[in-house]
């Protein structure tokens, strides 16, 4: 695939933002290849993704930055543009649990996600040997109980030290501490094995059994100080039936997490999600 450029905007919905943006385009003679558009009608908040060929544009991706600013401040843009040879720097995270980081490592692995994967981060030393057959990093750093600030400070500099973008948590089983919520905004993504806002905290297909559900789920979203309730990026369900145990339904489960995980790491990567407030808009290919 050639080489683009993915111009991203939020703005106060006005009236010729696409017109500016448009003009400005074709005056640098870009081929548009994607474009999104969405508008908040309620929040008048509008939304925009735009995917560029970048061989066909008159200007390089700096001087494009110095001059689109000056749209952009007439809009009261947040927008940023990215090159798809960027490739984001990603650090996993994982605890004992297996099939989400196994299925994000293959899908690297294979080139479906476009992105290094610079290490893994895990409490226990289960996954190790999976993760170093792929030539990864591994750092073990134990979470103790009494004192877990440490294990989190060490966490910390692992992350800054490998210049990792995002932070996937797949199916690590610690609460991230405010500060670190704080300090990665809307870089840390987590899997919840529930379709949130049902069953949250702990064991929720244990939940879901008691309950008598006939849909489970999971849910990808951005990691905040409120626990399992920041901004989703994807959810999916699986159908189950009376007959089927709590042990039935993490085996299924373990299915739609992967699934979801992997598309909400994706959709993420390709700058698909836009945050405003507490939800996103998502445009998903």
């Amino acid at each position: 695939m050639s080489k683009t450029f993915r111009l991203v905007i939020s703005c106060p919905d006005k009236v010729g933002i696409v017109a500016a943006v448009s003009q400005y385009l074709h005056e640098r003679n870009s081929s548009i290849v994607e474009a999104n558009h969405h508008t908040d009608a309620e929040q008048k908040w509008f939304f925009m993704r735009h995917v560029v060929d970048a061989e066909s544009m008159s200007v390089d991706i700096d001087t494009f930055r110095k001059e689109f600013a000056v749209i952009a401040e007439q809009y009261e843009m947040d927008w940023y543009i990215n090159s798809s040879d960027e490739r984001p720097k990603v650090m996993l995270m994982a605890t004992k649990e297996s099939h989400c980081l196994n299925d994000i490592l293959h899908r690297w692995h294979t080139q479906e996600l476009q992105c290094d994967i610079v290490g893994v981060i895990a409490n226990h030393e289960d996954l190790r040997s999976m993760v170093e057959w792929y030539k990864i990093p591994y750092h073990c750093i134990n979470v103790p109980k009494d004192d877990k600030m440490p294990a989190f400070q060490a966490i910390e500099s692992a992350i800054d030290e490998s210049g990792a973008d995002t932070i996937v948590l797949a199916r690590y089983m610690q609460i991230f501490p405010e500060y670190l919520c704080n300090k990665y905004r809307y870089r840390v993504i987590n899997i919840h094995h529930s379709f949130l806002p049902s069953f949250v905290g702990a064991k929720p297909y244990h939940q879901a059994a008691v309950r008598g559900v006939k849909l489970i789920g999971a849910t990808c979203h951005y990691v905040t100080a409120d626990l399992d309730a920041g901004p989703i990026i994807e959810q999916d369900v699986i159908r189950v039936r009376h007959s089927h145990s709590a042990t039935d339904m993490v085996r299924l489960g373990k299915d739609i997490e992967k699934l979801v995980l992997s598309r909400g790491l994706r959709y993420h990567l390709e700058d698909r999600v836009l945050v405003h407030g507490n939800k996103t808009v998502v445009f998903a290919q």
